[in-house]
């Protein structure tokens, strides 16, 4: 990894030398600090780093030197799932694919042979010429996981997570309730929609039940795995 680094920064010099972009060892030692995580960086956490490292760069020139990074290729602009801008290294002749957690963001590069091979054989075999691909999976990191093993409400729950019904908190009259709208302890349940206000949907069995908040808070559930 060293050596693509030390490639990269010859190419970052000679690049933005030739192209006559303005203050290019104040933009490589961007480059350098950028090169020495693994992170996918936002802007912000860019002037941290630069910060925690006796540099201070205003915020708009470390946006424009992201900007023209990845113009030129050294660095490429990823938005995930919570809309958050993030950058990463961009090496050439290598492809990554990504697990993100969708508890506490973490960020997860990995390769796969097989998938790589999949996707250009179902690309072939219908005809389609496959110029890139990118493949985000979320999911729930093992630390995270540690922790949503334990019951939560319904409230909590992602949307996409599946999940069993463990109890029902609140009485025998909510209970009732519960079971007469068809949920019961034990039903795997899929959570469709959950915007933190206002109805949730789950599905069981491939159906669907609209549940007001208040309702949801009593249904206790674990991760079903």
């Amino acid at each position: 990894m060293e050596n693509i680094h030390s490639k990269e920064k010859e190419q970052f010099k000679k690049i933005f030398q030739q192209e006559k972009v303005d203050h290019v060892e104040e933009r490589f030692k961007l480059l350098e600090l950028f090169l020495q995580t693994e992170k996918h960086m936002t802007a912000d956490e860019l002037i941290d780093l630069a910060e925690q490292n006796g540099l201070v760069f205003d915020a708009q020139f470390v946006k424009d030197t992201l900007k023209l990074m990845c113009r030129f290729g050294f660095a490429q602009k990823r938005e995930f799932e919570n809309g958050r801008v993030r950058y990463e290294h961009r090496h050439l002749g290598q492809h990554h694919d990504h697990l993100i957690c969708v508890k506490c963001g973490t960020i997860v590069e990995f390769h796969n042979e097989f998938l790589e091979n999949a996707q250009t054989r179902i690309a072939s075999e219908n005809q389609f010429h496959m110029l890139q691909h990118k493949m985000e999976i979320y999911g729930i990191c093992s630390d995270c996981l540690k922790i949503y093993a334990s019951q939560i409400p319904l409230t909590q729950a992602k949307p996409g997570a599946k999940l069993i019904i463990k109890d029902f908190s609140g009485g025998s009259n909510i209970r009732m309730r519960l079971l007469t709208m068809g949920l019961r302890i034990g039903d795997v349940v899929e959570v469709i929609t959950n915007s933190d206000t206002g109805q949730l949907v789950v599905a069981i069995d491939y159906k669907r039940y609209a549940l007001g908040r208040g309702m949801a808070q009593k249904v206790l559930v674990e991760h079903f795995q």
